[in-house]
């Protein structure tokens, strides 16, 4: 006769305690994986607890499970439980609803298998660009999310180590090039009076078409410049130009157009505000930094390219969504590129061309 091994779930055990002294007794909606990640099951996160909440608006109250470590100690790492953090996902609930709709809890899971995946964390401050809806196949403007602390949930220490309660608030594509431009913090504190306690609403407007709110990021970026220091950029590349005996064609950087305007204006906020600015893809890395002088060199797979406040502020006015090629006076040798992004679907077919 075999003995029962009991499970050690202190990590999960901390967690409830916590979102217990918000909610009570009351029973969560629990959302369990029935094959563990580690066994070659599909959603990495071993559960998602869904609370019903009446205040500031009636929501659910997403809280997972899974980003940190719910049993036995495994990593190193004494400082931190797992990855650090659990996320919360606060959405909109209908008084009739009984259960939180699929789509979130999915969209929880995706997120999931984005850090196992990449082994990126989410901190507060950060954004993240879904390029679609959040909700696939919904109305909604919401294509991107943004990254906050949760605001009833504080950071706890766990006997697996520290751990932060993490939200997702949907936000749409303007307030994505806001808080790139600015910083999420900063926009989305600007905001909360539209979204109370960030819960996200797939029918809402954007922020921006608030004139108030338009202007406090404006001046934000105008006072304080950018906080993105680092952008990753699908489409970046670098050709080196063709020397013959009469002619030398210019060196180029190569952009797409879906993210040329955003990193214009990323250049407004950095460069001229005496910050660098570095664009990362999987094979380039292209940084941008302030100087008296204008000059650009290569390095193994890094492009840097020194901008005086001219050259700074004629890229910014440049680079706009439009497929073009052209150069700059200040900085020759060296051409910029932006060609056509295609956006597709999950099945691969092109639904948008910007450029």
């Amino acid at each position: 006769m075999s003995e029962e091994v009991e499970v050690n779930t202190s990590g999960w055990d901390a967690i409830d305690q916590e979102v217990g002294k918000i909610y009570g007794e009351q029973e969560p909606k629990h959302y369990g994986t029935l094959v563990p990640y580690s066994l070659g099951g599909e959603d990495p996160l071993d559960g998602i607890s869904a609370y019903k909440s009446a205040t500031p608006v009636p929501h659910w109250h997403c809280v997972t499970y899974g980003f940190s470590e719910l049993y036995e100690k495994e990593l190193e790492n004494t400082e931190y439980s797992g990855y650090g953090f659990e996320l919360t996902f606060r959405l909109v609930r209908n008084e009739d609803e009984e259960e939180p709709p699929a789509w979130a809890l999915n969209l929880l899971q995706n997120m999931g298998r984005y850090v196992y995946g990449s082994g990126n964390v989410f901190r507060s401050g950060d954004y993240l660009d879904a390029n679609g809806p959040i909700c696939l196949g919904a109305d909604t403007k919401l294509t991107a999310l943004a990254f906050t602390l949760d605001p009833e949930l504080p950071a706890i220490e766990t006997p697996n180590g520290h751990i932060e309660f993490i939200q997702m608030v949907g936000i749409t594509a303007d307030e994505l090039e806001a808080m790139q431009t600015w910083n999420t913090l900063g926009v989305l504190e600007a905001g909360l009076a539209q979204i109370p306690g960030y819960v996200t609403d797939l029918s809402r407007d954007s922020l921006l078409e608030v004139p108030a709110i338009a202007e406090a990021v404006e001046q934000g970026m105008e006072k304080e410049g950018s906080n993105t220091g680092f952008l990753f950029v699908d489409q970046l590349g670098w050709e080196p130009g063709k020397r013959g005996w009469f002619n030398k064609q210019a060196d180029r950087v190569k952009l797409g157009a879906k993210q040329a305007g955003i990193i214009g204006k990323l250049l407004r906020g950095r460069i001229l505000k005496q910050r660098s600015l570095t664009l990362l893809s999987q094979d380039i890395r292209v940084v941008f930094e302030p100087g008296e002088n204008a000059e650009f060199r290569m390095n193994d797979k890094e492009v840097s390219i020194r901008l005086n406040q001219e050259a700074a502020a004629e890229l910014s006015q440049r680079l706009v969504p439009l497929e073009s090629e052209f150069g700059l006076a200040s900085l020759p040798g060296l051409s910029f590129q932006i060609i056509k992004t295609h956006i597709k679907d999950q099945e691969g077919n092109v639904v948008e061309t910007i450029g």
